[in-house]
């Protein structure tokens, strides 16, 4: 940290200046790089009117390159800046075999829809993808139950992005089929992230990352693979 550099932004080398000559332009790497250090380095609070001006002097950009350097992040980046968080996901394992599920009909209610094929199989398969918080590599197991075309997730409760599902899941659910009371709390989560260098988290954030987790959770390559496994049936 130098008083040139008080927030040790990453230097880089522009490329020359765009066609108005109002800033240096930069490889779309570089402007990856850039608008990433925009949301992730940690500034002190009074020092948050500050942060902005320096990091366009230091590189010499202006508003508008950092607008195109957020379009260029959403349109190839493979990950998501979350309240100063980057969160990326990972691979994926499926762990195990299929096991078919028997499934019990309500025969009062057979008359409803979706319960009336009853040649409809339902099967579980431990399963694990891979997460980064911050370029931590973070597992996060769950069971998955495949019934029909549809599917549902269960999670574990081992590692900190699964405790944070079931934080967050606590909170929203008051009638969870487990104990909630056994649910780690905030600060033992944060501490647990405190421990793998990651900085704490409030509520919204444990909030988005866990969205974010369960939107990303399957995705197509890994229902490909089910797939394959459910045709060899």
């Amino acid at each position: 940290m130098t008083d040139n550099n008080p927030y040790n932004f990453l230097p880089l080398q522009p490329t020359g200046r765009n066609e108005t000559n109002t800033a240096n332009t930069y490889h779309p790497e570089d402007m990856i790089k850039i608008y990433e250090q925009q949301f992730l380095i940690q500034v002190p609070e009074e020092k948050l009117t500050e942060f902005l001006p320096a990091l366009k002097a230091f590189y010499d950009i202006d508003n508008n390159t950092l607008d195109v350097s957020a379009i260029i992040f959403d349109a190839i980046a493979d990950a998501a800046i979350i309240y100063n968080h980057k969160v990326k996901v990972g691979g994926y394992q499926l762990l195990g075999r299929l096991v078919e599920e028997s499934i019990e009909y309500d025969e009062d209610n057979n008359s409803e829809e979706g319960v009336e094929d009853k040649d409809i199989k339902a099967y579980t398969l431990e399963c694990q993808r891979t997460f980064f918080i911050n370029d931590v590599e973070i597992p996060y197991h769950f069971n998955l139950f495949i019934y029909g075309d549809g599917y549902s997730t269960l999670t574990k409760k081992d590692t900190v992005l699964e405790k944070m599902y079931w934080f967050v899941r606590g909170r929203f659910e008051e009638d969870l089929l487990d104990d909630s009371e056994d649910n780690d709390t905030l600060e033992s989560i944060n501490e647990r992230l405190a421990s793998l260098d990651i900085r704490t988290m409030d509520l919204t954030t444990t909030d988005e990352i866990i969205s974010y987790v369960e939107d990303s959770i399957i995705d197509d390559a890994m229902i490909d693979e089910l797939n394959k496994l459910l045709d060899a049936k």
